[in-house]
């Protein structure tokens, strides 16, 4: 039967995998990859293509939740892998895929990359396990703007957890959810229901692994002045209080206000 390997990408672009991922991806016979889950630098897929000697198989959702091409490629070909950005099982649609895999009798082998879910909270200096439960924020539609993950960041913040809030994207439509856009929605209803207001600070983290990462901390007024530059972003809700060593952590990213004349 199969081999189907799981490789983390990381972050930021084909530098950052392992020598290990690399020899790996070079003895498969087939690599599909999928930009729907997160994306990485411009141009690493066609980079890394042109040093495997051979083009990279992009997937797109429904391929992958399908299952069957991934499942023919193991049957026929033997060694398969699936490239993603940041690790592999993040995001339960490969988990799924690696059930699948199990079932038809193949074997399954993980390669880690670093994710969005502990190097946003790395960045800005916060305490891992003082997160509570991560929360997905959906792009805003005619009819659907759904409140669940606001309840959800005030349950953490009134158990006093932070919580760490991924984007929506789209990169088939070049859309991707901005920082500003979601801090927007923290207001009335929502900024009930997720335990936050006017005073309450608030997390930015935009293009985390990459050469020109940035965050920012401070309140949505504060923030909302700042360019944050192109995506990918994530939000970060602290709880009530901060640890003595995170308030010295985050203090480095408060955007610098220029003094005026003396």
């Amino acid at each position: 039967m199969g081999e189907l390997w799981f490789v983390g990408a990381g972050l930021g672009d084909e530098r950052d995998l392992s020598l290990r991922a690399v020899e790996t991806l070079r003895r498969c016979r087939r690599v599909f990859t999928e930009e729907y889950t997160s994306i990485l630098a411009p141009g690493t897929i066609e980079r890394l293509g042109e040093s495997l000697g051979r083009p990279l198989e992009r997937l797109g959702r429904a391929e992958v939740e399908g299952e069957r091409v991934v499942l023919d490629a193991l049957r026929t070909e033997g060694t398969v892998a699936l490239l993603v950005a940041g690790d592999p099982f993040v995001a339960t649609t490969h988990v799924h895929l690696r059930l699948a895999a199990e079932r038809a009798g193949h074997a399954w082998y993980y390669l880690p990359g670093p994710s969005i879910g502990t190097a946003a909270i790395s960045l800005l200096g916060l305490m891992h396990y003082r997160f509570g439960r991560v929360v997905s924020l959906p792009f805003a539609e005619p009819g659907f703007d759904p409140i669940s993950p606001f309840e959800q960041v005030g349950r953490n913040r009134r158990s006093g957890a932070h919580t760490l809030i991924l984007l929506d994207l789209r990169p088939s439509e070049g859309r991707f959810l901005r920082a500003e856009e979601a801090l927007q929605r923290f207001e009335g209803e929502r900024a009930t229901s997720a335990a936050v207001e006017d005073a309450t600070e608030f997390g930015v983290v935009a293009r985390v692994g990459r050469s020109d990462a940035a965050a920012w901390w401070g309140t949505r007024t504060v923030l909302r002045s700042e360019e944050l530059g192109e995506p990918l972003h994530a939000l970060v809700v602290p709880a009530s209080e901060l640890h003595f060593q995170e308030t010295e952590a985050v203090a480095r990213w408060r955007p610098k206000v220029p003094r005026g004349p003396d």
